[in-house]
């Protein structure tokens, strides 16, 4: 195996999305599409990405990181020019060099793979991803010769009406022998409808050279796509969320209704795990075996353990334990622990707290900068008051306490282990362990006076 390089051609603007944001940073299931690209390409042995930039080249910069060199195209004028960019970087190196496109966000690491070995195989020195299109509008065609072989790529403004019956479409990928590459590329003219350097025009110049030109073709055109608008950007979606689905249905996952669930490309799930529609996991999370999540939650960034149900909520950046109840209707922000076989019942919000094993809050709650301890029964209408206009404090509930309904705990403040708080109470001082807390205002009854308000 020779040496292997990539190029990928991320410097257009991208005008037909209509968007302040620079096209190849728009995402797919949550992450920009050329990162899509290169993460697809990092599996093939790679020792140099390049990456053409050219609008939006420090936010695309920002995004890429070290992942890739970057090489700057000033002036768009055409895919050929953009190439050439990158010879400063790989041009004198000897080896094999793919040639990508930051917009098409579903070809596989597996194709990209296959694609390397043909060239390789065949001792190619320019090899073309191809495909059938049902509706090659709008594409390249791949001219063949007398032969079957490749003689040439047409763009479809440049191709006659014979050309244009043709459905064999060009993908943009290529594998190129590096050095035959940039030096080809010098002859490259502008003579076309467009004015600018095409890259396929390098294939007709080899062919003239008498190098060896092939074609790989891919069985599945869905991930040739590129996305130059919206409609485009809606069709990637669509066909990454299946493959991501389709992927965790085969690893023992039960998703109810695969087209309404949305699960992000970095999700991990456990077996026998159901997923209910309507659902959104995304980020990093990790969900273990045998739990419910769903319908309709939104999950970002957890850590979901096993036997869990979580059901109408939402929960970002959080770890919830096995065997706990959340939902419906909660939400867990940012930094929320909750404990093994603990229980987040409708309508209560957490916000960077621990919630011990075995612990419940559960209904109309508010539970923030708060550690409860374990088997804590904390009542409805519970409020934290953990916020005094400048500055946060931290309540602590010690183990087995129980909070009566409706009571507000002003921090900072603690309840000690096997306390109880009186339904109703304002909490402003701690409460030892065992004892029972009462603040509340003496009821005092007034026989009849609700008659002469009345008359009033």
């Amino acid at each position: 195996m020779s040496n292997r390089f990539a190029v990928i051609l991320a410097a257009g603007k991208g005008t037909r999305m209509k968007s302040k944001l620079y096209k190849v940073l728009h995402p797919v299931m949550g992450r920009p599409m050329v990162q899509h690209v290169i993460t697809q390409l990092q599996p093939v042995d790679l020792e140099e990405i390049v990456t053409v930039v050219g609008f939006g080249a420090e936010q695309v910069a920002e995004v890429v990181g070290d992942a890739s060199k970057f090489a700057i195209q000033e002036e768009q004028l055409g895919t050929g020019h953009a190439v050439q960019q990158a010879e400063e970087v790989i041009g004198s190196k000897e080896g094999t060099t793919i040639v990508v496109c930051g917009d098409t966000p579903l070809i596989t690491a597996e194709t990209y793979q296959a694609l390397f070995e043909h060239h390789e195989k065949e001792g190619a020195k320019a090899t073309i991803l191809t495909a059938c299109a049902d509706n090659p509008a709008g594409y390249g065609r791949v001219i063949r010769d007398a032969d079957g072989e490749v003689s040439r790529i047409v763009e479809h403004k440049d191709a006659n009406a014979e050309e244009l019956k043709i459905n064999e479409i060009n993908t943009g990928t290529y594998c190129f022998d590096n050095e035959l590459l940039f030096a080809a590329l010098k002859n490259v003219s502008n003579e076309n409808a467009q004015g600018e350097y095409y890259l396929p025009d390098v294939i007709e110049i080899l062919r003239e050279q008498g190098e060896k030109v092939t074609a790989f073709m891919t069985g599945d055109f869905a991930e040739t796509l590129g996305v130059n608008d919206r409609v485009a950007l809606a069709e990637a979606e669509k066909t990454m969320r299946r493959r991501v689905n389709e992927q965790h249905m085969r690893n023992g996952v039960s998703i109810i209704d695969p087209e309404n669930t949305y699960i992000g490309p970095d999700v991990e799930i456990g077996q026998d795990t159901v997923i209910h529609p309507g659902t959104v996991i995304s980020g990093e999370t990790k969900i273990g075996s045998e739990s419910v999540i769903g319908p309709n939650s939104e999950i970002i960034n957890c850590i979901i353990g096993d036997c869990t149900t979580v059901k109408h909520s939402v929960a970002a950046d959080s770890r919830i334990g096995d065997k706990v109840n959340v939902g419906p209707f909660a939400h867990l922000r940012p930094q929320s622990d909750i404990g093994d076989e603990a229980k987040i019942g409708n309508f209560v919000e957490i916000k960077k707290s621990e919630i011990g094993h075995g612990s419940k809050v559960s209904h109309l709650s508010y539970i923030g900068d708060s550690e409860v301890g374990k088997k804590v029964n904390v009542g409805c209408g519970t409020i934290t008051v953990n916020y005094d206009g400048q500055n946060k404090f931290v309540t602590k509930i010690e183990d087995e306490a129980f909070i009566g309904c409706n009571s507000n705990l002003v921090a900072p403040v603690s309840v000690g282990k096997g306390a109880y708080v009186a339904a109703g109470s304002t909490i402003t001082a701690n409460v030892p362990a065992d004892a029972m807390s009462i603040a509340r205002s003496r009821q005092t009854n007034k026989e009849g006076y609700a008659l002469k308000l009345k008359k009033d």
